[in-house]
């Protein structure tokens, strides 16, 4: 959507300077290689660059506005919005966009699965809205990636917008929550992700909670024990979703919609409605995901029957997953995208159920867990002790996956701790057989997919 000048102003408090030739209509961009003629140019702040260095370059590309917080970064008289930070300017002016789309929104958080579940969703709405469904791509959920989709967003194109929110810090999703104001809200579930940073389990559980701060309705994992507590506390019911078959147990939780095998459930105060689909996803926690996605979709007025034949096409993102061929006849598994105690342990549940003469874990630590990091690496390594036959461990604490899987009866001679991916890279060469499926899990800061491009070379 783009706000007018006037509403721009008052969204971000600027002060306009030369305003004689500034745009009626403000068409934002933050990236001086796609600016066109008549672009208001925001000049961000990133870890590595600072816009306002690139000013003149915005201008020389056509910008006719540019939104700055330092008064010398202006440009050769070019028209100006001098704000106080431009990335509260930039989420702003998102708020202001949002206010006028006349569309769904559905926002989604979680300590896993929301990248996933935001693709599932999407897909399955395609089936009634066509490409009139708008979602950022790969995971783009900071403050900056849902502005940039607020402000993407068109009444002309889009009927319904699905925005993944993360969040690194404590008050991270409420932020978002301001900008994007959901309608609907799904909580994948609450794990362990950032703990370091969030400072303790408390702040983070409130962190997500956040999702629903402005009165979006729920969608709630039925076996999310923090979900659970708090679901009284909403102003309507939720929406709960789960998988497998434990996941009927409870009858006073409804509606409910399951995914149990091929199977799906739905279940409502009038009565329990059931469908066989074929489902070719890996892994429960994956189930989960969809069964989040179709609660979504039925809370948006579709029927299971419009959704239903999407699902054998599903497709997940990049990194989750991903099943590759490499020498020898063996079958990789690069599911490393990022981490968490949870991630990693349904990764490994999935990793069970493949058919191989051995299954081989490579699996890299976890980040920012703070002080429950040992013992949350030591629960992985007894969790994946029963579900593979060798298992390589990596990164900061590989001892403490090391003991844990020997804690959980892995026998010693079956755990090799290895310094770098290119050991890594290097043992499976040496080691791995036909018909082997091997896992890489871990972190992204250890970049598992250096493994990848080893063994395909």
């Amino acid at each position: 959507m783009n706000p007018t000048l006037e509403l721009a102003i008052a969204a971000t408090g600027a002060t306009l300077l030369d305003g004689e030739a500034a745009p009626p209509t403000l068409r934002v961009n933050t990236d001086t290689r796609t600016i066109e003629p008549g672009d208001t140019f925001v000049a961000l702040r990133g870890e590595r660059f600072d816009g306002h260095d690139f000013t003149a370059e915005a201008v020389r590309r056509g910008a006719a506005l540019l939104i700055v917080d330092r008064l010398e970064a202006r440009a050769g008289g070019t028209a100006a919005l001098l704000v106080h930070n431009t990335k509260a300017a930039y989420m702003g002016l998102a708020a202001a966009a949002r206010g006028l789309f006349n569309g769904r929104i559905v926002g989604i958080t979680g300590s896993a699965g929301k990248t996933t579940t935001k693709v599932f969703l999407a897909q399955l709405l395609a089936a009634a809205f066509g490409d009139r469904v708008l979602s950022a791509p790969e995971n783009e959920n900071n403050e900056v990636g849902v502005s940039k989709l607020m402000l993407r967003a068109s009444n002309d194109e889009h009927d319904v917008l699905v925005v993944e929110m993360g969040a690194r810090h404590f008050g991270d999703v409420a932020a978002l929550v301001e900008v994007a104001r959901p309608h609907l809200g799904i909580l994948t579930n609450i794990g362990e992700a950032h703990l370091e940073i969030m400072g303790s389990r408390e702040r983070l559980e409130e962190t997500k909670w956040a999702l629903f701060s402005g009165g979006a309705r729920a969608v709630l994992n039925a076996t999310d024990a923090a979900s659970r507590r708090r679901a009284p506390t909403l102003a309507r019911p939720p929406h709960w979703f789960a998988a497998g078959r434990t996941s009927l147990d409870d009858a006073h939780l409804e509606p409910l919609t399951a995914v149990v095998g091929d199977r799906i459930v739905h279940r409502r105060a009038s009565g329990e409605t059931e469908r066989y689909v074929d489902v070719r996803l890996p892994g429960t926690h994956n189930h989960e995901n969809l069964a989040a996605a179709l609660a979504a979709a039925l809370e948006l007025g579709l029927s299971l029957d419009q959704v239903l034949p999407a699902i054998p096409s599903l497709t997940l993102p990049h990194g989750r997953y991903d099943r590759l061929a490499v020498g020898s006849g063996a079958q990789l598994i690069y599911d490393a995208y990022n981490a968490n105690a949870g991630a990693m342990m349904a990764a490994l549940d999935a990793f069970a159920g493949e058919s191989a003469s051995r299954r081989i874990a490579v699996l890299a630590s976890m980040a920012e867990l703070g002080e429950e990091s040992a013992a949350l690496h030591e629960r992985v390594g007894a969790h994946a002790a029963g579900r593979v036959d060798v298992l390589l461990v990596s990164g900061e604490h590989a001892a403490e996956l090391a003991r844990g899987a020997q804690r959980g009866g892995l026998a010693a001679e079956r755990i090799v701790e290895i310094g770098t991916n290119a050991q890594a890279a290097r043992w499976l060469r040496e080691h791995m057989r036909p018909d082997d499926v091997i896992l890489l899990k871990g972190s992204r800061k250890y970049k598992l997919e250096e493994i990848v491009e080893e063994l395909r070379t």
